[in-house]
């Protein structure tokens, strides 16, 4: 997880996620895209491959990159835990949310009466 985390940690790298996401390209490809070198983004597309974020096949004298989302995964795991309402907070949330279905029930059922009541 650390090193995908590293991986996504540049914004270059990033920007390349999003083109391979898209469609399959050739490292040409890739770095006609942006403002740098293209040994400098020959850097970049190894640091994804070592982290497994993208699979490079060879075909003839061109490498073509698609992306791999299997590593993200356990990162996203993670981010979820971090995110989501931990212990007691997720449980005052479930309360809140039963407080405010009954609210809403006993209201309905105290406008149900009085228009019973003008009726009668």
């Amino acid at each position: 997880m650390d090193e995908v985390a590293a991986a996504l940690a540049d914004p270059v790298r990033r920007d390349i996620l999003l083109m391979v996401r898209a469609q399959p390209l050739a490292a040409g490809q890739i770095a006609d895209r942006f403002a740098i070198s293209r040994p400098a983004v020959s850097r970049h597309l190894r640091v994804l491959r070592e982290a497994g974020l993208v699979r490079d096949t060879v075909d003839g004298r061109r490498r073509v990159y698609t992306l791999v989302t299997a590593p993200l995964d356990e990162l996203a795991g993670w981010l979820a835990r971090l995110t989501r309402p931990a212990g007691w907070q997720h449980r005052l949330d479930a309360l809140e949310t039963e407080v405010h279905r009954t609210r809403r029930e006993r209201q309905r059922a105290a406008g149900g009466s009085a228009a019973q009541e003008e009726i009668a």
